[in-house]
């Protein structure tokens, strides 16, 4: 049976529903992409998610709500001491910012055991990642997980990877970049957001992020560019696919997320690129037309 493995980290969501009552649930980035890949998966393939939790209450709570969404968590370790980081919403005319609490998470330490990590890639066929996934790990972590998905590719495998730029959570400029062109250079598919490119590498257009990609040694290059559409670079074609158009902005959280899912979840399924852009879009423009991060796909209507 195929299968489609997510890494990274899950935390603690808390958003306000007016005054001091919030409400709790769980997402991030990855584990984002992987409740779309589950939703809109092809018949036959499962979506298992990779990561550590503690042994908290919290921590079962989460691998609950895991497995109810039918994500699998058989390789998820569980850590004495340990607990889920922990985020709050702040919401702004659709745009969200967040404060961060996840010094301590368990998810830090997901790389730690090679073996683990190791025989979880072994044994799928789509591996994805993200810049935040790395940023979280400590530098030998890091190193492990960059290391075995270029040997997954290598050994071929699809190691899907979206580059994700999130400056506070790295030590520095410099470090964030290596670390992304690292990982990108060993990535089958890579999903990256031009504006982020732009702002910190610094790139001037569409063909510079495609192009500096590909001299890494890139596969795919899907370079989202909210409303102005998607960029697809796919061997020696280049081909443009318009941004589906949104009824309406609740909120932009999950709209990259849910692209990623989507996308290589149709190109599992047997579409070309271009369908599966036109899919993921159509995705994404549906996601930010609710509230939250994670959005059932009866509600979605496609």
């Amino acid at each position: 049976m195929p299968r489609f493995l997510s890494i990274g980290e899950c935390m603690i969501e808390l958003a306000s529903l007016g005054g001091d009552t919030m409400r709790k649930g769980f997402a991030g980035d990855t584990f984002n992409t992987a409740w779309y890949a589950q939703a809109f998966r092809p018949d036959g393939w499962t979506v298992d998610y990779f990561t550590a939790l503690g042994d908290d209450s919290a921590s079962s709570e989460m691998l609950a709500f895991m497995q109810a969404s039918g994500i699998g968590t058989e390789d998820i370790r569980r850590l004495p001491g340990k607990a889920p980081g922990l985020y709050m919403i702040h919401l702004d005319n659709g745009e969200r910012s967040f404060s961060y609490w996840r010094s301590v998470s368990a998810a830090r330490q997901l790389a730690d055991d090679r073996a683990a990590l190791e025989t979880a890639i072994d044994a799928v066929d789509i591996v994805y990642f993200s810049g935040i996934t790395l940023a979280i790990l400590p530098p030998e972590g890091r190193a492990t997980l960059i290391a075995l998905a270029r040997a997954a590719r290598q050994s071929g495998k699809t190691v899907a990877f979206d580059p994700n730029l999130r400056p506070r959570l790295w030590a520095g400029k410099d470090e964030m970049l290596a670390a992304i062109s690292e990982a990108s250079a060993g990535a089958s598919i890579v999903l990256p957001g031009f504006d982020d490119e732009a702002a910190h590498f610094g790139d001037g257009s569409i063909t510079d992020t495609i192009a500096r990609y590909r001299r890494l040694g890139a596969g795919d290059v899907v370079l989202k560019d909210g409303a102005e559409g998607t960029t697809l670079a796919i061997g020696d074609r280049q081909v443009h696919i318009p941004a589906h158009p949104a009824a309406a902005v609740i909120d932009t959280t999950s709209a990259g997320d849910s692209f990623n899912g989507g996308y290589l979840m149709r190109l599992a399924a047997g579409d070309t690129p271009e369908d599966a852009a036109r899919f993921a879009s159509r995705l994404a423009s549906s996601v930010i037309g609710h509230p939250g991060a994670l959005i059932a796909r009866e509600i979605l209507g496609l």
